[in-house]
């Protein structure tokens, strides 16, 4: 969103539809994954251009804004208050730019604010039958590309992945309207994921069972949580990002869970899975697997199809960068320089495409650094902590914060590089 601009702000408009186009404005950026600077920077802006100061406090889970009117001065006591409880977030690229289109529109005069909450308040309609099955299908094909792309496994292990992977997207649709399988959706996935993987090394083919129920939960490990509550850390917003950072430990626990207790049941019953190890797939696989993650992470954001081409760069440039950064310190692709300079890249592009775009940077810098975030290392300590395998544990979670924090520097360094001119 642009920064204030006090020209042309339709700050005569009564007091209570400033106030509630702003409220709608909140809610909106919060429920499609907008992070806690990023989203009180835009509504502070927005209200400063509607002649309104107002103090806005976010967290994962609830919202508070005060407003005063500006003319009042500095001595102004807040006029109203308004609390919102509500659930947290996820990234919705399409539906975050259309707020920011609207917004931008309403506050240039474009648009009258009563329409502009109209607007707004239509945009929180539940998804069509249609999104629902390109979600599912990107389950299925952001599995297979990791198996391919990150994880260098067997043809099996992608097929095997990419089926389980449908199987989660379908438990995840389901959960969206039924609030007590949203809960414990994460658990079930992992244990669903484990138990299929299983069955299938045992009586059909063999698996490297660890690669393809990582693969198939790839989607659900909260590496762009834990990457957030970092950033929010370090901007100071101390309560949303230990918020943030308890919601995706917590993720961690249930996908654990899940696993080991699907293990535990696996061997109770007698099924062991082949340690048979398959021949991996050749090198060429990167490519077209890195094409088909691209695509399937551009479906994953809710991208609108306009923008899949952009949202597919951002995340090839973000892997690309990352091998690069990777190989030049002499590391394996994905060790922490590669990852500082992948987050510095894309920091640095989201910035110069907002400015030129006048669109949010969201849809170049959260699908570019998707392949970044280290939810994968964090699943892998914990698992490992849950097996009491303390050791490589320990060592695992210090590259988790070891990844998190290089992540977050390069995002941090690329502000510096290029300067946001928009919130978004």
């Amino acid at each position: 969103m642009s920064e204030p601009s006090p020209a042309a702000a339709p700050s005569s408009a009564p007091l209570t539809t400033r106030i509630a186009f702003l409220v709608e404005l909140a809610r909106r950026l919060h429920q499609y994954g907008t992070s806690t600077p990023r989203l009180e920077s835009a509504v502070a802006g927005s209200a400063q251009r509607l002649g309104l100061a107002a103090d806005v406090w976010s967290s994962p889970t609830a919202i508070i804004i005060s407003f005063a009117e500006l003319n009042q001065g500095e001595e102004g006591l807040a006029q109203v208050t308004q609390v919102m409880r509500l659930p947290p977030g996820d990234v919705n690229l399409a539906r975050l730019c259309e707020a920011d289109a609207i917004a931008d529109r309403a506050i240039a005069g474009e648009l009258g604010l009563r329409e502009g909450f109209r607007l707004l308040r239509a945009l929180g309609l539940p998804d069509t039958r249609r999104a629902q099955a390109g979600v599912i299908a990107s389950y299925g094909l952001s599995a297979a590309s990791i198996v391919a792309l990150l994880l260098h496994s067997s043809w099996a292990d992608l097929v095997v992945a990419c089926a389980i992977g449908l199987i989660i997207g379908t438990i995840t649709v389901m959960s969206a309207t039924r609030p007590r399988l949203a809960v414990a959706s994460e658990a079930i996935s992992a244990l669903v994921a484990t138990v299929i993987a299983t069955l299938v090394s045992a009586f059909v083919v063999p698996l490297a069972i660890k690669a393809v129920v990582l693969a198939s939960l790839i989607v659900l490990v909260p590496g762009m949580a834990l990457t957030t509550a970092v950033r929010e850390i370090s901007s100071q917003h101390l309560v949303a990002g230990m918020a943030r950072m308890g919601g995706a430990v917590a993720t961690l626990l249930k996908l654990t869970f899940g696993t080991v207790a699907a293990s535990q049941l696996c061997v109770a019953i007698g099924i062991h899975a082949s340690d048979f190890a398959l021949p991996p797939l050749p090198h060429w696989t990167d490519y077209p697997a890195l094409l088909l993650g691209a695509l399937a992470f551009a479906i994953v954001f809710r991208a609108a199809p306009r923008d899949w081409l952009v949202v597919m760069a951002a995340v090839i440039v973000g892997y690309l960068a990352t091998r690069w950064g990777g190989a030049i310190s002499g590391a394996i692709p994905g060790a922490p320089f590669g990852v500082f300079l992948g987050g510095l890249l894309l920091g640095a592009l989201s910035n110069l495409y907002a400015r030129y775009m006048h669109r949010p940077g969201a849809v170049i810098r959260e699908p570019g650094i998707i392949l970044l975030v280290p939810g994968s290392v964090g699943f892998r300590s914990v698992s490992y902590l849950f097996e009491r395998d303390t050791t490589l544990g320990t060592d695992t979670g210090i590259l988790l914060v070891t990844l998190l924090v290089s992540l977050v520097a390069g995002l941090l360094f690329g502000d510096l590089l290029v300067s946001p001119r928009r919130s978004l």
